[in-house]
């Protein structure tokens, strides 16, 4: 049977890539591997995730319920990444809202470095 392909737009596995993280089995090693694995926690629905990867300063902005809620009503479509540095990554995400209509998240987005994990500070829309 063929593993599914990840969410992230790679060629690799879900299981072999974001996955791995999301599940807690090894850490983002960067802000453009993180960034990724947040998309395919949206794409899977895994709102602790995003919760657990989002910096403590800011985490008490965001409720699990809301996050899920955008997460589920929402079809993922593709990721593309336009532009990366050590600690930003500008991206387009491609979704059908609730209605069936396409969208696209522009955002450009600030992370930073803890401890060994990396963590998601905040996003400017464009």
């Amino acid at each position: 049977m063929a593993s599914e392909k990840c969410y992230c737009g790679s060629l690799e596995p879900f299981e072999l890539c974001c996955n791995r993280y999301i599940n807690g089995t090894q850490k983002a090693p960067t802000a453009l591997a993180l960034m990724k694995s947040r998309y395919s926690a949206y794409a899977t629905h895994q709102a602790d995730y995003l919760l657990e990867t989002t910096h403590s300063s800011q985490r008490k902005l965001y409720s699990k319920a809301e996050i899920l809620n955008w997460a589920t009503a929402n079809q993922w479509q593709k990721l593309e990444i336009i532009s990366v540095t050590d600690t930003t990554v500008e991206f387009k995400a491609y979704f059908k809202d609730e209605n069936n209509e396409d969208q696209v998240h522009h955002e450009f987005s600030t992370f930073k470095q803890e401890n060994g994990s990396w963590f998601y500070v905040d996003g400017t829309f464009k």
